[in-house]
């Protein structure tokens, strides 16, 4: 099964013009990496050679010129039960072989102590795919134990680890999704997986090593690879080669990866192994795949892969060519123990440090330890690395370069939930100072690190396609007849009406407006409680997150927090709209702590609070479900709950715009789950950013068919409303980089506003424009479209006035009805679930004018790019 390629060899001067534009430092294309991949013999030597300039090149810039690192490891092979089945595999195994299907805790713990006594600092935990799915063995050995599933045994163990030994885990537990890494990451310093390849037709053809193995399609190991990056997990990956795959294949599987590092800088290396037989395997008449072809193959993935990134050669599996593979451009041994064998590859044993040491030096190189976490994620700190493991990799750590103390012995220390976050920190005037002095910075401290390479994220942006021709009017008729079964043609038909086309669309939603609300326009007075900006997910949108060593950065204390709440009761609010930044020091009960100190302080205000990215954050930490996480923050004194950080409910959209943020099949699951135990939830979708109209209409299709299926489910509705936010754009981070458009224009504001009353027609049927975005002027002229709700008096709205919004941070209940005034409709004042708020509310409310004093602020501009 070795590649074919070699039937279709590259002629001598297809590899001559290749290995020049290696030497003169050109980026290379597929087609040229797949020719250096046939690279023999003195063209070896040559490739080579450019190859280790690029390696050491890299080594100067990162500080650490000719050094060569290794991590002192031992392997905890948790279980080899696997529900693959993978053709050359030997380390998984079927239940009737082995004693347990897991080790127990005293065995791994066992592991860990043996190692920390001999300097180790990493335990890798090695373990198939989710047993349980298929072994019977497995899924009742976890029941017994109170364990869920394989990765809520792994997270336990981690943390038994940590606390016991003090080594530091390395999770391989193979597929995860996005929450699975939000799980894992606080317990880990670091995750891997190895892609291996990704050739298609090893996975779907049978006969070949990955046919019947689910989690090797390559498709879903990539989106592992991309998931890791959007949850800024310091990631290990890698290829695996002579399974069968061609050089093409190969060429393919390196450029992928390429992709994925470049776009989220989470990839910390890419391991270049060898396929080895073994015997009992499908596999074990297939030769070994060569080490010239190793040697190549590390050559081209260090000048695919560039001087930034780690290369590893697994050095039991090189048969003691130590010197061709470091003439070859690797920088990194990989994981060697002293105590454990390679339980992937038990019959090779690994070198000791003292053989790696003198192969290493003779040839000019120095050796030093590392740690599981590549030094340059260690010097970053977040959001690479939990706070909650800081003690742990700070007691390994050589300050000065973040490589391994390699004299420390690594000791147990507790793994706790951060006990901090309520002292107040930074700039706790933001909701008063943000209108007089503006913000001081446009953009913060790590914009050109935190959300990854622009270039590769612009190449993922698609252009807007043509809109379907079709008869404006009969668009119109079909939207008078039946508005909620618009077909897509027909919605993006509309989308793109002007003149007196939408003013006729318009009327016909206000229409519907008035037919379905009647002429009311709504408010609600609130305040908005923003209790941190400081935020490391990393959306590439938001101009509200901080690091928290930023000049804007702040957080609010718990006292803070009550008294903004008795302030807003004082001024008439019946709502409290609470969300914050994901900070890394709050534990996941915080949010619980932040909803009994609203209710403790006024218990009968509404409380407005977490959006499905802070939910996802809470229950990852707390290691609860969604569904007990958000009964606990019901029982805690939250009353519904927002549903923003939906952004635009498409994927593709959503990577680009967000980096790190929740998938949209997670903001599904966190408001469909809210809706099941009786918190309700807004609906929300910003546009105008590096979407088209198109993901306009699927949003709003989804919107519709999720709040009918929750009817048919419940037998009540789960959105109160939707509310449309246009793209502020001045200092947004991805229109700073060039990448996004200036936001939506005047005419399509009115045309998705009216599109939203039409095909949510029958489902959601409060409509809320945004003052806040829009202006009094915008305001109006969706107001005679469809919209019935112009949201609340804020009090104290940040988020928007940090991206650079110019209409202010409050409004009072008398700029509210001059906003409605030319309109000829009556405003009036609404609660939360659009009901009637008690006189005393109205009389309160009223005597303020719907804002607190302490907030009222003359407006001035913000600080603009």
């Amino acid at each position: 099964m070795a590649p074919d390629a070699d039937l279709n060899a590259p002629t001598a001067t297809a590899m001559r013009r290749a290995l020049a534009r290696a030497r003169d430092g050109k980026t290379l294309d597929a087609a040229e990496a797949t020719v250096l991949l046939h690279a023999r013999g003195d063209d070896l030597v040559t490739l080579s050679e450019y190859a280790s300039r690029v390696r050491d090149a890299g080594l100067a810039q990162a500080g650490r010129p000719g050094v060569v690192t290794y991590s002192k490891s031992v392997f905890i092979p948790l279980t080899r039960l696997c529900r693959d089945r993978c053709g050359y595999c030997t380390f998984a195994t079927v239940p009737g072989r082995v004693e347990s299907p897991f080790l127990s805790p005293d065995e791994v713990l066992d592991i860990a102590r043996k190692g920390a006594e001999l300097g180790v600092k990493e335990a890798l935990f090695t373990l198939g795919d989710r047993p349980e799915d298929r072994w019977k063995a497995a899924k009742d050995w976890l029941d017994a134990h109170g364990y869920d599933d394989t990765l809520s045994y792994v997270r336990a163990m981690a943390i038994r680890v940590l606390e016991e030994t003090g080594v530091l885990p390395h999770l391989n537990p193979g597929v995860l999704g996005w929450q699975d890494f939000q799980r894992l990451k606080p317990v880990s310093a670091s995750m891997g997986m190895m892609l291996e390849t990704t050739s298609k037709r090893l996975f779907t053809e049978k006969g070949q090593p990955h046919y019947g193995s689910p989690d090797k399609d390559p498709e879903v190991r990539l989106r592992v690879l991309e998931d890791a990056g959007r949850s800024s997990v310091p990631f290990t990956t890698g290829i695996l080669i002579g399974i069968g795959e061609t050089h093409e294949e190969r060429a393919d599987a390196l450029f992928a990866i390429r992709k994925v590092a470049r776009t989220y800088g989470s990839v910390q290396e890419v391991i270049v192994q060898n396929f080895r037989a073994k015997p009992d395997t499908k596999m074990r008449a297939t030769p070994d795949a060569d080490l010239d072809e190793l040697a190549a193959t590390i050559a081209v993935a260090r000048l695919v892969l560039g001087p930034k990134m780690r290369i590893q050669a697994p050095p039991n599996l090189i048969g003691r060519q130590y010197e061709k593979m470091l003439k070859a451009g690797i920088d990194d041994w990989g994981g060697v123990s002293p105590l454990t064998p390679d339980h992937v590859n038990p019959e090779m044993a690994w070198p000791g440090v003292d053989e790696l040491r003198r192969h290493t030096e003779e040839l000019g190189f120095t050796l030093r330890e590392r740690l599981p976490v590549y030094p340059e994620y260690v010097k970053t700190g977040e959001p690479w690395l939990d706070p909650r493991i800081g003690e742990h990799l700070a007691a390994l750590t050589e300050p000065e370069t973040g490589l391994a103390l390699e004299e420390a012995i690594p000791k147990g220390i507790p793994w706790q939930e951060p006990d901090g976050g309520w002292e107040q920190s930074g700039r706790t005037d933001l909701h008063t100072g943000i209108d007089t002095t503006g913000r001081t910075e446009d953009r913060r401290s790590d914009f050109d690190s935190v959300y990854g390479d622009w270039k590769e994220i612009g190449a993922n942006i698609k252009s807007a396609p043509e809109r379907f021709d079709v008869d404006v009017r009969d668009a119109l008729r079909s939207a008078e007849k039946n508005p909620a079964g618009l077909s897509d043609d027909e919605a993006l038909a509309l989308l793109h009406t002007d003149g007196a086309e939408l003013d006729a669309f318009a009327k016909i939603a206000d229409d519907l407006r008035r037919e379905t609300v009647g002429d009311d326009v709504t408010f609600v007075v609130t305040r908005n409680i923003n209790f941190t900006n400081v935020c490391y997910t990393g959306c590439r949108f938001c101009a509200f997150a901080q690091r928290r060593t930023d000049a804007d950065a702040y957080t609010l204390s718990l006292e803070q927090v009550g008294d903004r709440v008795d302030e807003a009761w004082a001024a008439g609010a019946t709502e409290i709209c609470m969300q914050g930044g994901i900070h890394p020091d709050l534990p996941g009960t915080a949010y619980f702590d932040l909803a009994a100190e609203v209710k403790r302080r006024q218990p009968d205000i509404h409380l407005h609070s977490y959006s499905p990215m802070e939910v996802v954050n809470g229950a990852s930490r707390t290691n609860l479900s969604l569904k007990d996480w958000l009964i606990r923050a019901k029982e805690a004194g939250v009353d519904s709950l927002p549903g923003t950080a939906a952004e635009i409910l498409d994927d593709d959209v959503r990577w680009v715009l967000t980096k790190g943020k929740l998938p949209t099949s997670e903001w599904i699951k966190v408001v469909t789950t809210a809706h099941e135990v009786g918190l309700p939830t807004t609906s929300t979708m910003m546009y105008g950013h590096v979407d088209t109209p198109a993901h306009w209409v699927a949003h709003l299709k989804l919107l519709a068919r999720l709040q009918r299926e929750g009817l048919e489910k419940h037998g009540k509705r789960g959105f109160s409303e939707f509310v449309l936010l246009p793209f502020i754009h001045q200092s947004s981070p991805i229109y700073l980089a060039g990448l996004a458009r200036a936001g939506a224009t005047p005419r399509e504001n009115r045309a998705v506003h009216a599109l939203a009353r039409v095909l949510l027609h029958g489902m959601i049927d409060n409509i809320q424009s945004s003052w806040v975005k829009l202006g009094e002027e915008g305001s109006r002229a969706v107001l005679q479209g469809g919209v019935n709700d112009i949201g609340g008096t804020l009090m104290e709205e940040t988020i928007s006035r940090m991206a650079g919004a110019a209409n202010g941070s409050y409004k009072t209940i008398s700029d509210m009805r001059a906003m409605v005034e030319p309109l000829g409709r009556p405003l009036r004042q609404r609660t939360t679930d659009y009901g009637t708020p008690s006189a005393e509310r109205i009389a309160a409310a009223a005597a303020s004018d719907g804002v607190a004093t302490a907030v009222r602020k003359p407006l001035l501009p913000l600080l603009t790019p």
